[in-house]
This record gives structure tokens, C-alpha cells and sequence, in this order.
């Protein structure tokens, strides 16, 4: 079934951070209530992200054939998209068996790790999240084997506001599920690892009566395609590939701002208290979006997005 973001209706500013983690590969977070079309959207993610480069092709499929998902012998063309449940267990998600297996998060290798449900997966396999996410490998270890495989792949979360799921409408939970200690459950260092974080409101009934008149999927491929393609020219020759790979002197040399982008960002990371990580992963998210408007230099209205897109939730987180 195809699915377009034509049918997405009332969620520009949702579809927009969708776009800029499409395009540079960053970890989003999405939080709405029930219903606000969380699930639509990511639904429709890997749609427009752009078909496997050969190298990544071959990764894919020999992680699939290694897992005995590679059923036809051939070789992975597209992003695959990976759902698994929110009851899965660590060894679901990073891996399993006598032969240590590949998990979830090796299957998604180049593509979408969609977690629905994020705090409501075992503490457990969410902490496993940290080190993959930001370092791109993930290891199975057994009694006979200790496997290492690649997983650079996007997380994509969603999450209610609270047990219930209705935080502001007004909220029906019990006191000992107050928002504040549903949302714990995902941990600081692990929230701090998403570079996007967006509410997704509900959708007015209104606005479900009109017509469709949003972009379409193919048009929003054809601008994370030219992202995309600005990256692989800049990369070309090194283990980077996206701006989401992006560290150290390599992310000082293409991701520094001009001054008054600089100025802010060093206000924003005083005001607001980022750490070392959340200051770089706002420059990674600027650089992409510079990518996007076609400017060789990330500039303050570059750095003001990906900071709000940072800051987004942290009065509710």
C-alpha cells in the first residue's frame, strides 16, 4: 500500500521536522495524544528517503540473509522500515540466538526504526538504544560468539504525553501516573540523543473535511534526494555519510556557524543548559538544514530552527 503525505493533513511543522531528519538521517521524537497522527507520519517517512547506495545495498542484504530474512536471494534495494512491539525484549531489539542473530536495530540498518509506545518498552531494551545510536554499531554477545554489526539507522519515537494519553484534555490518570513519571521512564541520556523533538497537535475536525492539497511524497523525495546528494559529495572518501555522522574536526570544518548564528548558539546552550552532545547535535541538525535552503554556510536562521526543534519539549520533558 502506498502511503503519501499528500493524505497528511494540518501537520506542516510535523512534516517540515520529518523532512529535516529524511534528509540529514537525525533521531526524531514525536509526542501527541492519541490519534494526532503520530503513526501516519511515520508511516510515510520511508517513503521519501532515497533508494540504497550500492555500499549500503550490500550491508542490508547480508545482515538480512545473515538473519534468514533474505528469502529470494537478492539484494535490498530500498530503506526498510522496522516496528517491532513495545513488549520486545532486549535480545529482540539488539540481537539473539546461539548464532547471535541480528535485532531490530541491525534489520534497520540505513533505514527507520519506528518505536511506538517509546516509554512503554522494557527500561531495559531502551537504555540498550544509547550506544548504537550514537555510535552506529551494535554487538550480540554470547557464551559462543560476540558479533558486531553496523546499524546506522534512523530512530524514529512516538510517544503520549502521559499514561493516558489526554495530558491537556484534561488528563484522567491516576496520581501515580502523572506525566512527569510516565515520561521518566525514558532517561536523560537517552533523550538527549534525539536531535528533533516535535508535538504533534491534534488535528482540527475541520481541517479533516478539506481537501488534499499538501505536498506530495514524490515532491518532498525530490528535496531529500538534493540533501542527500550535497552530503555524499561532501563525504566522498570518508566513513561519513549523512550529516548525522558528523564529529570532531569534520563537524568544526562544515558545521560552524557564521557569527551571529554562533552567538546564538552559545546564548541558547547557556540559557538553556546543553550538554556537550545536544550543542553538537544542534549543529549537525543546522547543517542539514542549511543543506536544505542551499546555503554553503549554516547561518543564525539555520541554527534558530535546529535549536527550537532541540528545545521543542522541554517544558513537557
Amino acid at each position: 500500500m502506498v502511503r503519501d503525505f499528500a493524505e497528511v493533513k494540518g501537520q506542516e511543522k510535523a512534516n517540515r521536522a520529518l523532512e529535516i531528519a529524511a534528509t540529514g538521517r537525525h533521531h526524531l521524537l514525536m509526542l501527541g495524544s492519541p490519534g494526532s497522527g503520530k503513526s501516519m507520519l511515520a508511516a510515510r517517512l520511508s517513503g521519501i528517503l532515497p533508494p540504497l547506495s550500492p555500499t549500503e545495498a550490500l550491508e542490508t542484504s547480508m545482515i538480512h540473509s545473515l538473519a534468514g530474512l533474505l528469502s529470494d536471494g537478492g539484494i535490498k534495494r530500498v530503506r526498510l522500515f522496522r516496528e517491532p512491539h513495545h513488549t520486545a525484549s532486549v535480545a529482540v531489539i539488539v540481537g539473539r540466538g546461539r548464532n547471535a542473530k541480528p535485532g531490530e536495530i541491525s534489520l534497520a540498518h540505513s533505514g527507520v526504526l519506528f518505536m511506538d509506545e517509546f516509554p512503554e518498552y522494557p527500561r531495559t531494551a531502551l537504555e540498550t538504544l544509547r550506544q548504537p545510536v550514537e555510535f552506529g554499531e551494535g554487538v550480540v554477545a554470547r557464551a559462543n560468539a560476540h558479533v558486531q554489526y553496523p546499524c546506522r539507522f534512523m530512530l524514529v519515537a512516538a510517544t503520549n504525553p502521559c499514561k493516558c494519553g489526554y495530558l491537556a484534555d484534561p488528563c484522567l490518570c491516576p496520581r501515580s501516573y502523572l506525566w512527569q513519571k510516565y515520561m521518566s521512564r525514558i532517561s536523560r541520556p537517552l533523550m538527549d540523543r534525539f536531535d528533533l523533538r516535535i508535538e504533534v497537535p491534534p488535528v482540527a475536525l475541520y481541517d479533516l473535511d478539506l481537501p488534499q492539497s499538501g505536498e506530495t511524497s514524490a515532491m518532498i523525495t525530490a528535496r531529500v534526494a538534493a540533501g542527500r546528494a550535497v552530503q555524499t559529495a561532501r563525504f566522498a572518501g570518508t566513513s561519513m555519510r549523512v550529516n548525522a555522522d558528523l564529529e570532531g574536526r569534520a563537524l568544526e570544518d562544515v558545521a560552524i556557524p557564521d557569527a551571529d548564528g554562533k552567538d546564538l548558539l552559545l546564548r541558547v546552550a547557556e540559557r538553556f543548559g546543553l550538554s556537550a552532545r545536544g550543542y553538537h547535535r544542534v549543529l549537525r541538525v543546522a547543517r542539514t538544514i542549511a543543506d536544505w535552503d542551499g546555503s554553503e554556510d549554516v547561518c543564525k536562521p539555520h541554527v534558530a530552527e535546529a535549536a527550537g526543534y532541540r528545545l521543542a519539549l522541554s517544558k513537557e520533558l
